[in-house]
């Protein structure tokens, strides 16, 4: 009612003025002066147009240019800002332009990329490079972060006497020296063979003791001829390490693997022989003993059994103590071969041990036990226990030693149909080598030049969005429960990220004291079995002091990350997050679609159990199996030859998730922040840059696939998880119904 009363009475006013105001107008008829004072009473005197123009014209024209102005001022900002949020620019830094070299050199754009990205993004990939040249991205880029610490060993400043500074680059140098190695010759493999009791076909020799050569071999030269002992996590929480005992690595391939097997044992028999020959036998001689050694080598393999085997027998993993194992396996002398290995870590008979594979180690027993009953059985043990020790000093040798180690490998590749390798450069070995041996110096060193605080920053915050995205994706999720999903987002909330380089060795101001005992010469042989009991003593010396923290499994250089179980923890190295994978002034759509992915794919690991039969009873099991089932049958369907394809289904999982998660960490990202860059002359939208960078982490030169592989190849790494994406099917404006754009999609992550 008041704002109807309120409304009434302005209308009556209005009505009431304009009366007063046509009264006045009547009245001017007979005086104008006066209805000129009584509009002036109300100040609403109307002028005639030229009284107007000249009362006004002055002060209009200028209140009307400012305003003019003001306008095209705003409208400026208004467009600049537009051409900053919206329009990228083009990212023109060294970084940038390296990168679009990269791009431009792997990419093949006569390929339709709705047809087959992968060859769109990858097809001249190597294209013009001799065999082996180029093989993958991730070995390009291991490539160039071993070229990087090849530079800082030779352009190191003179380092303190004593220090472990100085032993690295006195082996990095040692390592070098091929003429010194050349001239010593086999002189000090000699030595070494003589210590274990001497061999028939290089000198004089005595019977050997088979338990006292096994351990000598264990503890002082890390060479095991008929098992592997390590210490490893245990497979129940709290995982702490333990001593395992594993089959071990035999130098022959197993006679399910690719190629010709009765081609590749005369391969293996010419090595030997070639061995034996350059220790001082005859070729008779040398060929005789080398043919035993491959015999003994066929029967453990015999023995065998593969990890699925084992997995389905429940015999991956038996605990047992050195006691209960003595009695099993008696033909070995377990307490003082792994007291010998271990030291200084105090073994008792009643010690904890994880055994891989108690029947192999039966059949072993058995194979040794009837060698020792014939007439040269002892021989032929010997001759098996050193060749396999040259096998494994070889690289301290000289060059016919390396020369007949490349030969054979140039025989394997070509009867597997492998893509034969270059030789590897010394220098490169050298580096290996060295930071094999002194990862503690090496890595901070690496650390500081590769990923500094800039880099290091702005690859947190990569990770902490895309852990973001995960976290909001789990709320998504329609086969997770409410109390699966808060667990989930539990899981990944207390999940801990490591970064760069490991922060123990960061912390350290020094590790002298560690390498007090390594010796450098006489030889280059000598220096590398220091080296190696040295490596060994600090592990002992770690696991003695009981660190919780957890140990690294790859160097910061190294280009791969990975998940562990046991610590709850992802580990991303300094030597995985450089370019092409990620740099601070990239476009942040290379960013996200290279490191952003790979980070993405670590994370879903964390969730490997609940797709697992039994994993998680609470889900939508039907939807999970049902989507799992959708994958793996979009894989087999791609591969090039008929394969199940539940080895590979995990991994499968992971790819397909990890592209959607990091696309909506990019898609958030932008929404947050504006001002993207690209690369110019690509001619390709950001949001396609996304996928072009997602799809070059693949890259590489085709290869046969492995069947022990846990990945698929990359061609489908690619192809699959994209033509799960609406997103880029719509950004390439690909039609329905082509290879990348189906009319049916997976859904599961």
């Amino acid at each position: 009612m008041d704002a109807e009363s309120g409304n009434s009475r302005d209308v009556d006013r209005d009505m009431e003025s304009r009366g007063e105001t046509q009264r006045d107008k009547d009245r001017a008829g007979s005086n104008p002066s006066l209805y000129r004072a009584r509009r002036q009473q109300h100040g609403l005197e109307e002028a005639s147009p030229q009284e107007q123009s000249r009362r006004w014209s002055p002060l209009g024209r200028t209140l009307g240019t400012l305003v003019f102005f003001g306008l095209l001022v705003a409208f400026s900002v208004l467009m600049v800002y537009n051409l900053l949020g919206c329009s990228p620019r083009p990212c023109q830094s060294p970084a940038c332009t390296a990168l679009l070299a990269r791009y431009s050199a792997a990419s093949n754009a006569s390929v339709s990329p709705c047809a087959d990205f992968y060859s769109f993004a990858c097809g001249g990939w190597g294209a013009g490079d001799p065999p082996g040249v180029g093989y993958s991205t991730f070995r390009t880029l291991e490539e160039e972060n071993h070229n990087r610490l090849q530079k800082l060993l030779e352009a190191a400043p003179a380092p303190s006497p004593g220090s472990a500074a100085e032993k690295a680059l006195g082996y990095y140098r040692s390592c070098m020296d091929t003429v010194s190695i050349e001239t010593q010759g086999i002189g000090p493999l000699s030595q070494v063979i003589q210590q274990l009791g001497g061999w028939r076909i290089a000198g004089p020799w005595r019977p050997p003791n088979l338990n006292q050569t096994l351990k000598l071999l264990m503890s002082e030269y890390g060479s095991f001829p008929f098992f592997r002992a390590y210490l490893g996590p245990s497979p129940e929480p709290p995982h702490e390490l333990v001593i395992q005992i594993d089959q071990p690595e035999l130098m022959i391939p197993s006679q399910d693997s690719q190629g010709n097997y009765p081609q590749m044992l005369r391969a293996y028999l010419a090595y030997l022989t070639r061995l034996g020959t350059l220790l001082g036998g005859t070729p008779d001689v040398a060929g005789n003993h080398a043919s035993m050694s491959l015999s003994i080598s066929s029967m453990l393999q015999k023995e065998l059994r593969s990890l699925e085997e084992r997995r389905a027998g429940g015999r991956l993993f038996q605990p047992t103590t050195v006691a209960q194992l003595q009695k099993e396996v008696p033909i070995f002398d377990w307490l003082s071969c792994l007291r010998a290995t271990f030291s200084p870590m105090p073994l008792e008979p009643s010690q904890t041990l994880v055994v891989h594979d108690l029947d192999y180690l039966k059949g072993a027993a058995q194979v040794i036990q009837q060698l020792q009953e014939q007439a040269r059985g002892s021989d032929a043990l010997q001759s098996h226990m050193l060749l396999g020790l040259v096998g494994t000093v070889s690289p301290a040798l000289d060059s016919r030693f390396q020369e007949a180690r490349r030969n054979l490998s140039r025989q394997l590749r070509a009867l597997d149909a492998r893509d034969p390798q270059p030789p590897v450069p010394r220098w490169r070995k050298c580096v290996q080598e060295t930071g094999t041996f002194f990862e503690p110096v090496l890595g901070p060193l690496f650390a500081r030049h590769a990923f500094g605080p800039d880099t290091s920053h702005h690859a947190a915050g990569l990770f902490s969005e895309v852990r973001d995205a995960l976290l909001r994706r789990l709320q998504r999720l329609q086969w997770l429960d409410e109390d699966s999903r808060a667990r989930a987002r539990d899981t990944v909330a207390s999940l801990r990220m490591e970064m760069g380089a490991p922060e123990e060795m960061l912390k350290l101001e020094s590790v002298d004291q560690d390498y007090q005992d390594v010796q450098l010469g006489p030889s280059f042989l000598q220096t590398v079995l220091s080296c190696m009991r040295s490596l060994q003593a600090r592990k002992m010396r770690r696991v003695l002091q009981g660190s919780r923290s957890h140990r690294w499994q790859v160097p910061p250089w190294a280009v791969s990350s990975y998940y562990s179980v046991s610590d709850h923890v992802v580990i991303f190295p300094a030597g995985l997050l450089q370019p092409p994978f990620f740099h601070p002034g990239y476009p942040r759509a290379v960013n996200f679609g290279a490191a952003g992915s790979i980070m993405a794919h670590e994370l879903l690991h964390v969730f490997y159990h609940l797709l697992l039969p039994g994993g998680c009873p609470s889900c939508d099991r039907t939807f999970v199996q049902e989507a799992l089932r959708c994958l793996r049958l979009q894989y087999e369907g791609l591969r090039a030859t008929p394969d199940n394809s539940s080895r590979t289904l995990l991994e499968d999982s992971a790819d397909v998730g990890a592209l959607t998660i990091a696309l909506q960490a990019y898609r958030r990202h932008l929404q947050l922040q504006r001002g993207e860059t690209t690369l110019p002359d690509l001619g390709i939208s950001p949001r396609q840059l996304f996928f072009l960078s997602f799809a070059h982490v693949m890259c590489g030169r085709p290869q046969p696939e492995d069947p022990r592989e846990t990945h698929s190849p990359p061609p489908l790494r690619v192809r699959v998880p994209l033509s799960n994406a609406p997103a880029f099917a719509r950004h390439f404006n690909c039609p329905p119904g082509t290879p990348l754009n189906p009319l049916q999609r997976c859904k599961l992550w």
